[in-house]
């Protein structure tokens, strides 16, 4: 009878309440389109927009899709470059068994193999938006593939990541953060 009364109720339950959980992406160290502190900004002394300490902020993420052999992590600034867009970070062959990176981490190239980001880096690189131009918005986008966390050679552009990315992208899931220089 308990059965029954659980598998009546079960069936009563709208499809969402069921439904698997979301794949999510979130950092301690600012909320969902919160304000970046300074330290996590970029430092480049030839450019009066990097003023931080270029830290990488912490990341976390949890409910990957089913298949996830590896991650990929973008962080995109879509204004910078004064519209072009600005790529701060290119990560890719992240173990499955990964679920965070710790504040630091990304900064110093480990557990992940680096692309080229704008900058011609091949780890973490902060924001160093022009003084005056507002907050810009830090677009943090975790993907998901069911590719091998050695499949991909080093250096890859974001574009070139994409490419190699289409047809094993298993989902997404991204966070933003906000940095200006006033």
């Amino acid at each position: 009878m308990a059965k029954l009364r659980c598998t009546l109720l079960l069936a009563l339950l709208p499809a969402t309440a069921m439904a698997a959980p979301v794949f999510t992406l979130e950092s301690p160290d600012f909320a969902d389109n919160g304000v970046l502190a300074a330290k996590f900004a970029g430092n480049a002394k030839q450019n009066p927009g990097c003023t931080g300490e270029n830290i990488s902020p912490a990341l976390r993420w949890s409910h990957a899709p089913a298949g996830t052999k590896s991650f990929a992590l973008l962080i995109v600034d879509p204004v910078g470059g004064k519209g072009l867009g600005v790529t701060h970070m290119v990560a890719y062959n992240i173990s499955a068994e990964k679920t965070a990176y710790a504040q630091g981490e990304l900064s110093e190239s480990k557990n992940y193999t680096g692309g080229k980001n704008t900058p011609g880096t091949d780890s973490y690189f902060g924001p160093c938006p022009p003084a005056g131009s507002g907050l810009h918005h830090y677009n943090f986008v975790l993907i998901a593939t069911d590719l091998a966390p050695t499949a991909l050679t080093p250096g890859l552009s974001h574009a070139e990541l994409l490419d190699k990315l289409k047809g094993h992208n298993l989902g997404a899931a991204s966070t933003v953060a906000r940095y200006g220089n006033e």
